[in-house]
């Protein structure tokens, strides 16, 4: 294990250090202590496990053999109802009930809403002479949330759910979901109290949502979760669905955004790589069928060489709640163990030329989920991976059968941290103009038609 200072102010640096630096940081420690590593974080020991073996001791460990860490951090985005903050007999009880409509056919049956709304983000942003990528995946990540999740339909109910979500994720600053001590509201002053208004905000319109769909049940994976039932036939009360929906806006928005937003700016960095891509899509004409594009080989490699190379968790740390051994190393209850993404997707002896984007890698053999984890793994991975991948191919796909997209910089963004989350620093400025070839054989127009823009 590592010798790191565990001082009051060790802790405060190594802190910073993963908050501000993450992709800097933790390969240093690797580097100098190991796979496994100890970081003295500000509330309390992290164990960094940095390599498959110890990812897969962690995810294949019992269950009950961690809980949920740092639940005080993102308890208040959340609710206690999350599924992120549960833990034994509740944890299953609730995945089994959230889990179904993330999957299969009622997952696909959103390609359409998926690619309509992509259309019209782009043709939106193509009418200026500047956009910023991850504003345009932001708006088509929060845009399906709206209609597929809630299924809020209506313009102006669209625009206050959109202002109202962006406003609670704008104000939990990372020092928040950091910094536990600092979520006060000191007399209605402060970060945290406007945090909490912001989310009083939206939760009076997800209750007004939750009625809606009481009384006119839709296709939207709300109305499932109103008309579910658990296994003894009771059904979620309202405090546990606004809490989930919380939970599915905070896990699924931001994340799914700035993974495009990467995919976006690594594709127009490497012309070969574009250029296989273009052809792969086009191949399937000028308005390609969603499901067909969610098919394609080298369009998912693409989208999972971005996942790879940028996750945007580091880690997905647990609690151990009973005395667990980590190779040669016994941890005690309390003590934090974090599989950590980074380090593991960029491991040479896996990935050669880690750093480089080489979408073909996973074309040429399978990882196993301790060797490729962008969203984390065992009985806590996340329930919406095959949703955010599925959306992740569709709106990429939709971008470059109908788009040309020029990147404004030349330097590569840095990772920066929004929340738990990383982005791209600037947010990937980009010129867009219409389609290439597709425009002559009418792709834009048929997609502007689809979607109204």
């Amino acid at each position: 294990m590592s010798h790191m200072p565990r001082g009051p102010q060790g802790r405060i640096r190594t802190t910073y250090q993963i908050l501000a630096r993450p992709f800097e940081f933790l390969p240093r420690c690797a580097a100098e202590y190991g796979d496994v590593f100890n970081v003295p974080m500000y509330n309390g020991d992290v164990v960094i496990a940095g390599s498959p073996a110890s990812v897969q001791a962690v995810m294949t460990a019992p269950p009950e053999t961690f809980v949920p860490y740092a639940i005080k951090s993102i308890a208040p985005l959340v609710g206690a109802h999350s599924l992120l903050l549960l833990s034994g007999e509740r944890h299953r009880r609730e995945r089994k009930l959230l889990t179904p409509p993330f999957h299969g056919d009622r997952m696909r049956a959103y390609g359409a809403v998926m690619a309509d709304v992509a259309a019209r983000r782009f043709a939106e942003a193509a009418r200026a002479p500047r956009a910023v990528a991850q504003e345009i995946t932001q708006a088509i990540s929060l845009d399906v949330i709206l209609r597929a999740v809630f299924g809020v339909e209506e313009p102006p109910r669209t625009g206050a759910f959109a202002r109202a979500v962006v406003g609670m994720s704008e104000a939990f600053v990372p020092a928040l979901a950091f910094l536990p001590f600092l979520q006060r509201e000191l007399g209605g002053l402060g970060p945290y109290a406007r945090f909490r208004r912001r989310v009083d905000a939206l939760d009076a319109l997800l209750r007004g949502q939750i009625e809606r769909a009481r009384a006119a049940p839709g296709d939207d994976i709300l109305s499932l979760l109103v008309s579910a039932r658990y296994d003894d036939g009771s059904s979620m009360s309202e405090q546990a669905i606004l809490d989930e929906l919380r939970t599915l806006l905070f896990a699924g928005h931001e994340t799914t955004a700035l993974a495009l937003a990467w995919a976006l700016d690594h594709v127009h960095r490497h012309p070969a790589v574009l250029g296989r891509l273009r052809d792969e899509i086009d191949a399937l004409g000028p308005e390609p069928d969603p499901e067909r594009l969610a098919a394609l080989p080298y369009l998912d490699a693409v989208c999972k060489e971005a996942l790879r190379l940028v996750p945007v968790v580091t880690e997905v740390p647990r609690l151990v709640a009973q005395p667990f051994r980590l190779g040669e190393h016994e941890l005690q209850p309390g003590t934090g163990v974090a599989p950590c993404i980074l380090l593991v997707h960029h491991r040479p002896d896996l990935y050669p030329e880690p750093s480089r984007f080489r979408p073909e890698r996973f074309l040429e053999r399978r990882f196993s989920p301790f060797e490729y984890l962008p969203f984390g793994g065992g009985d806590r991975r996340c329930i919406g991976a095959a949703f955010a991948l599925f959306e992740m191919k569709i709106v990429l796909g939709v971008a470059l059968s109908a788009w040309q997209l020029r990147l404004l910089d030349e330097r590569p963004p840095r990772p920066v941290r929004r929340n738990v989350t990383l982005g791209p620093s600037g947010g990937v400025p980009v010129a867009l103009r219409a389609a290439r070839r597709g425009a002559a054989r009418g792709g834009v127009r048929g997609w502007a038609q689809a979607t109204g823009a």
